[in-house]
């Protein structure tokens, strides 16, 4: 019980399969309608939760609808609007600065290139990477939130910390016809059993194959801190 594989590649493999059978359907849960809304979406998602971003953007899609809409938007009033979004004054910043580089320099349409998508504000890796796979069915890597942050680390299947040293690392282990569904089967797990303070061990389908497992080991691997 809560014994990893003998190499990161079976884990990963180990891992997928479980996780496959146990969320079939697990897919990206913000709301949009287009690529403009998309990036809008993933951007407003950063260390703010899916379903808060998905309340806002309700509001926020149905009064503005083109590039020019947010490039012309007030950067006050756009805030108001996203008042219950993490740092929304600086969200509502960059979603008015990205729009208008949008508008300038790309003829109004969201970029298709990880380059392009980094170079606008307040956009990172792991923004263009769900935009891209997305937007574009373009996978050029792993996207690395929270969730797949904490189980990769906690899983054993790599020990770096932060975001990009970690894409860098599970790429070479991870299949790349997995890259894309691997996050949303980390953060469906994530978020159903596997959560940051009180996973629930006793009933995960990965317990038995898991070296942080409450039940058998005294340290959780995703931050290094005895368990409670």
């Amino acid at each position: 019980m809560g014994t990893r594989l003998d190499s990161r590649e079976e884990q990963v493999r180990e891992v997928l399969d479980r996780l496959y059978e146990e969320y079939p359907d697990s897919t990206i849960s913000l709301n949009f309608s287009n690529r403009l809304e998309l990036l809008i979406a993933v951007m407003l998602s950063a260390q703010c939760t899916d379903e808060r971003v998905n309340q806002a953007t309700e509001e926020l899609f149905d009064r503005y609808e083109t590039v020019d809409d947010y490039a012309e938007a007030d950067v006050d009033e756009l805030s108001e609007i996203l008042g219950s979004v993490t740092y929304h004054n600086s969200k509502a910043d960059y979603v008015v600065s990205s729009a208008r580089t949008i508008r300038d320099e790309h003829g109004g349409e969201v970029p298709d290139t990880m380059d392009e998508l980094t170079d606008l504000k307040g956009v990172g890796r792991k923004t263009a990477n769900v935009v891209l796979q997305h937007g574009y069915d373009v996978v050029e890597g792993i996207v690395v939130d929270t969730h797949v942050q904490r189980l990769s680390r906690r899983l054993g299947i790599t020990e770096e910390e932060t975001p990009k040293k970690i894409e860098t690392d599970l790429m070479p282990v991870v299949p790349e016809e997995d890259w894309q569904q691997l996050t949303h089967l980390f953060i469906s797990h994530g978020r159903a059993t596997c959560t940051a303070r009180n996973p629930d061990c006793a009933d995960c389908v990965l317990e038995e194959i898991c070296p942080s497992s409450k039940l058998d080991h005294d340290v959780d691997l995703a931050s290094g801190e005895t368990w409670d």
